[in-house]
């Protein structure tokens, strides 16, 4: 990439500013020109109305363009210098003419503004090596919902090439990979992430739907669905006779989280909303034992498991995490 390109990347030109710093305005360019090592080189600016940045160095005892500052790898000290004198020139110009952008490309920027009014969240930049990542964290939760990266294209289609910005999400289901515009994730893990190329493939409103579903997904307090069989014991008398019941502690279960009960035959189906109140109450080499309390009982009817498959719930064997859009419907 070009210097140019790469220090002005993320940034957009404000024309008003350029006047003031000393550029002159020559038809639809703007021309600036310095100078650097002692004045002995001339350097010559360019920028056009869209905020691309053309920039030539002179020898002027040569009387020639320099261009070895450009050569990738360099080895020279002297051509090192005249780099390092010359983005010194860029980036007072970008820090004084240009305003930031939190991306490179529209829709990137776009969601970053939805997600900034809706959860009152910026992008943190955590990586000196990749400066132009963007990660999303949950701020109660400190857990990541999204990441923005600017990657080549060809790491999610392989037979594409060019610069693209993708924006991974956590999401639930895995029937989501068969939409347009969402891929099996770039550099997180698979089974749970999706990444979505900010292409405007899919709209801002399609996106934020999924957001909102990662965000979910990112808090503090979690949602589960644990299985019970009646035929086996008499579940419904062991909970309704007292206001707090022991049950058997699953991995990774948090004090606060919401845990639902399901009875299998005859009733399959969803009956009991409770709290995690206590954790860790018994527990042995094998087995750990939690608390819960009932805050809501549902008729049989209201959460059967042929509902709970149209909402991506396709098995109820284990303890398990509730599936966004079900948690969403179970909350309403």
């Amino acid at each position: 990439m070009k210097i140019e390109a790469d220090i002005f990347k993320t940034y957009t030109l404000n024309e008003n500013k350029l006047i003031d710093y000393g550029f002159v305005k020559e038809q639809s360019i703007y021309k600036y020109i310095d100078y650097i090592l002692d004045n002995t080189f001339q350097v010559i600016i360019n920028i056009d109305q869209n905020g691309k940045v053309e920039g030539k160095v002179f020898d002027l005892d040569a009387e020639s363009e320099y261009i070895n500052f450009r050569i990738k790898d360099i080895t020279g000290s002297f051509a090192l210098k005249v780099k390092e004198e010359y983005q010194l020139i860029l980036k007072d110009i970008r820090d004084k003419c240009y305003d930031k952008k939190y991306f490179i490309f529209n829709q990137s920027n776009r969601i970053t503004k939805l997600i900034i009014k809706k959860y009152k969240i910026i992008p943190e930049f955590l990586w000196e090596k990749n400066p132009t990542f963007g990660v999303f964290r949950n701020q109660k939760s400190k857990k990541w919902f999204g990441i923005i990266m600017n990657i080549d294209k060809s790491k999610i289609i392989p037979d594409q090439k060019g610069e693209i910005e993708i924006l991974n999400l956590k999401l639930d289901d895995k029937n989501y990979l068969q939409e347009k515009g969402i891929y099996s994730a770039y550099h997180m893990n698979k089974k749970s992430w999706v990444s979505i190329i900010l292409d405007e493939t899919l709209t801002d409103e399609e996106i934020m739907k999924l957001v909102e579903i990662s965000y979910g997904l990112s808090a503090l307090n979690k949602e589960w669905i644990m299985p019970a069989n009646p035929t086996y014991f008499d579940v419904i008398t062991y909970i309704e006779s007292m206001p707090i019941f022991s049950w058997k502690q699953p991995k990774n279960i948090n004090l606060g989280d919401t845990v639902y009960i399901y009875l299998g035959a005859p009733y399959s189906a969803i009956i009991y909303k409770c709290k995690v109140t206590e954790l860790d109450i018994y527990h042995d080499q094998k087995d750990r034992v939690m608390n819960l309390n009932v805050v809501k009982k549902y008729d049989q009817k209201e959460y059967p498991f042929s509902k709970l498959k149209e909402f991506g719930l396709n098995s109820v064997r284990s303890p398990r995490r509730i599936p966004y859009r079900l948690s969403k419907k179970l909350n309403q």
